[in-house]
């Protein structure tokens, strides 16, 4: 059977709610479907202390509940599924739910998101929110004055380190090979910080602590050479993977696979498609920006929608 319905909001963190509400208060009856992690990167985070509002602070989950349910009290529908496959060829819009559902939609918004990429080890779930973190801007005020360490390369990784370096005592670089991936002025930067220390060759073997992360254990892969090293908190910067794949072949990524917009806008090159948050922002990625870009893609899907019923058959 089909659904046919005004506008598919393909995602649940802070852009997809938000425009959630947006859409709903416009009257456009949006239909969101969660994605594997109902509610974004945000669920997996502990404490938030940046977003407007919350003079004291909010936990992840309670505040994605929360924006859950403000956009629920506006008549949207949240279905917790996954959107398997698009067909954006012809206008309306395709798209198959959990790879049986097949819904028409006059709009879509694409509010996936993008998703940290870790080292792998097992010890990094066990101290997630715990000490483990993959954004500096997020939780490095957690760590004020004590000493950090950050994992990787490339204009990220030294963005991170120097971010850190202004709220911590000390800033451990672990750089796998004898030099970085970051531009020049970047690593420049991070050459020429005093509280930064690079450890070069260097890979993460493994994340100690109990309760809490306490050190780590690296490997020189020149060497062979172990150590221990006392830290507080373990920044990995190593990229993100926008959640995007369905969407190759359909709408314009770049080479990482972010999705391009019309400058100043959440319009993609096809029509009726929008995109907003992390799937779309490889720069900021925080939870703030993602809501407004989740407002913008609502009042341009309203827009987009308005305009179609004045054109003539």
């Amino acid at each position: 059977m089909t659904e046919k319905i005004q506008v598919l909001i393909i995602g649940s963190g802070p852009a997809g709610y938000t425009a959630a509400i947006y859409a709903a208060r416009a009257g456009l009856k949006p239909l969101v479907y969660t994605g594997g992690q109902p509610g974004g990167q945000l669920t997996i985070t502990g404490e938030v202390e940046n977003y407007p509002g919350y003079p004291k602070g909010i936990q992840g989950p309670e505040m994605m509940a929360e924006l859950q349910q403000q956009a629920e009290r506006f008549g949207t529908k949240v279905r917790y599924g996954m959107i398997t496959a698009v067909d954006f060829s012809s206008y309306p819009l395709k798209a198959v739910a959990d790879e049986k559902e097949e819904i028409v939609a006059d709009a879509v918004i694409v509010a996936t998101g993008a998703s940290a990429k870790y080292l792998g080890l097992p010890s990094e779930q066990k101290f997630m929110n715990k000490g483990v973190s993959a954004c500096a801007v997020c939780d490095g005020f957690f760590y004020k004055d004590m000493t950090v360490a950050v994992v990787g390369a490339g204009d990220a990784a030294a963005e991170e380190a120097t971010y850190l370096s202004k709220l911590c005592s000390k800033v451990y670089l672990i750089v796998r090979r004898d030099e970085m991936r970051a531009s020049k002025i970047m690593a420049q930067r991070v050459l020429n910080n005093p509280k930064i220390e690079i450890l070069w060759n260097t890979e993460t073997e493994e994340i100690l602590g109990d309760h809490d992360v306490t050190g780590i254990r690296v490997v020189n892969n020149k060497t062979g050479e172990k150590r221990e090293v006392a830290i507080k908190g373990f920044f990995v910067a190593i990229g993100h993977k926008p959640n995007t794949d369905i969407f190759r072949g359909w709408l314009e990524l770049d080479d990482i696979g972010y999705i391009k917009v019309k400058p100043g806008s959440s319009y993609t090159n096809t029509e009726g498609v929008f995109a907003v948050g992390d799937a779309a922002d490889k720069i900021y990625r925080q939870a703030v920006t993602a809501a407004g870009s989740g407002c913008m893609g609502a009042l341009d899907a309203e827009r987009f929608l308005s305009a179609k019923e004045l054109e003539p058959d």
